[in-house]
């Protein structure tokens, strides 16, 4: 039986964690926040101290395509999610009324979803991972210990000293300690090369606030999950436990915007968008959030074809992290940690084979999603900051096409759907024979369909 460490007790670390132990290994994570398990997912969202993760308490989603992953590997996790309170919502119910269309078709049930608040996530994987993995929390670690190289140049990895100075030994260690991960430190330490990083800062400023449901129904959705204006855009996500979330983000430039973290003007600004009013009208639960400097992030941890260190892993966000504008990170990380696992189970005894693997199968699964998040982010910011200072906007592609297409055709309203959540990338979605061809179609025929909202002119004075 091989001893496997994961660093990271979050929802991915804790997911990694679970998936390991269900082949057969023994498995300790070491978590650095010392709080325990809460007795009840209220009680984690009221009282759970998780300092280790800075936007616990911002908006989450889980993708339809996390939902797949837990229905296939972890099917105990998301009984307990259900169990939590967390909720099962289909996609599809967003449907625009333009589409005529409705009728159910074949593979529809791939869009349905299980998602709540974040303290419900973490609390119902925490829920089952303590019963068949170690936890051990409230430990940090200091760096990692090595074993004999594998490699001529090439560190291996044997286990990872905490700070108190304690040796723990492993056959692997796999980091999962998020955005803030320290691995490349601890690899400088070592005498590993560096990894190759790309880095870039996320434009947006996020504004969040959560309410539970004061009368006989939760909000109907008017619009998407999310609705792109003119400088801003509105989040609106469904929560566990009659809960949910209403978000507004902005570019980081717009100075006159930072002013609605203000509650009377956070809510001026909702009430003037008709199809979002509503999302404001229960009780509140939370004050206005706020979040910003997010970057997007990415490491390569085999460089000029050969790995920089063996005998570790990063997985999720220690890995590549990205703008929660799409809300995608808790998704991707659950592909990586489930592709991860996999390659262990097969490459484990094989050092060298095995960190070749992991970037293999890193890139052909994980890093193309990545890509394609920041690429949107980029075509956003691009977007804002024409309106914001007053200059032409970019020019429009596909996308702008597909926007409107998806209010009118059912055909190409999955699509779009495949997409955001995470089913199907762009690329291979869009290589469909006579997908192009049906989007500019569909658009060059009708019209777009505007969500009412305030002008440029009357949010800022909302804002003032």
């Amino acid at each position: 039986m091989s001893h496997i460490v994961v660093l990271g007790g979050g929802i991915i670390g804790l997911s990694t964690a679970l998936l390991l132990a269900k082949q057969g290994h023994d498995v300790t994570v070491f978590e650095r926040d010392a709080t325990s398990l809460p007795n009840s997912a209220d009680e984690a969202w009221e009282s759970w101290e998780r300092r280790g993760v800075t936007q616990f308490r911002q908006p989450h989603y889980l993708h339809s395509a996390a939902r797949e992953l837990l229905d296939l590997h972890l099917p105990d996790v998301k009984e307990a999610l259900l169990r939590a309170g967390c909720i099962t919502f289909d996609t599809l119910s967003l449907m625009p009324r333009s589409i005529t269309d409705r009728a159910p078709r074949p593979g529809d049930e791939r869009f349905v979803t299980v998602t709540g608040r974040r303290s419900t996530l973490e609390y119902g994987v925490a829920s089952v991972a303590e019963q068949h993995v170690r936890v051990v929390r409230g430990v940090s670690i200091a760096g990692l210990l090595t074993g004999p190289s594998v490699a001529d140049g090439i560190p291996h990895v044997a286990g990872v000293r905490t700070t108190d100075g304690t040796d723990v030994h492993a056959d692997f260690v796999i980091d999962v300690t998020g955005r803030r991960s320290k691995l490349p430190d601890w690899l400088r330490a070592i005498g590993a090369r560096p990894p190759l990083e790309e880095a870039e800062e996320s434009a947006f400023i996020y504004y969040t606030r959560f309410f539970r449901r004061s009368n006989e129904s939760l909000p109907a959705y008017r619009a998407g999950l999310i609705t792109h204006f003119h400088s801003f855009s509105l989040l609106t996500l469904p929560g566990d436990s009659e809960t949910w979330s209403a978000t507004v983000f902005f570019f980081a430039g717009d100075a006159a915007l930072k002013t609605l973290r203000d509650p009377a003007r956070w809510g001026r600004l909702i009430s003037a968008c008709p199809a979002h009013a509503h999302w404001q009208a229960g009780e509140p639960i939370s004050a206005v959030h706020a979040m910003a400097g997010i970057a997007n992030r990415y490491r390569r941890f085999v460089v000029d074809g050969a790995p920089v260190v063996t005998g570790v892993a990063a997985v999720g966000d220690a890995w590549a992290c990205t703008n929660p504008i799409g809300g995608r990170g808790m998704t991707m990380g659950l592909m990586h940690a489930v592709g991860t696992a996999e390659v262990l189970g097969e490459q484990l005894d094989s050092p060298l084979e095995l960190a070749l693997a992991l970037d293999d199968m890193t890139e052909a699964r994980v890093t193309p999603w990545y890509r394609s998040t920041v690429e949107f982010d980029r075509i956003r910011t691009a977007q804002i900051k024409a309106v914001v200072e007053g200059q032409p906007a970019p020019p429009s592609g596909l996308g702008e096409a597909l926007g409107i297409g998806m209010m009118y055709d059912a055909t190409l309203f999955r699509a779009s759907l495949e997409m955001a959540s995470l089913l199907a990338l762009p690329r291979d979605v869009l290589s469909r024979p006579g997908m192009t061809d049906r989007i500019k179609q569909v658009a060059a025929t009708h019209p777009p369909v505007a969500v009412p909202g305030p002008t440029r002119q009357e949010l800022l004075e909302i804002a003032a």
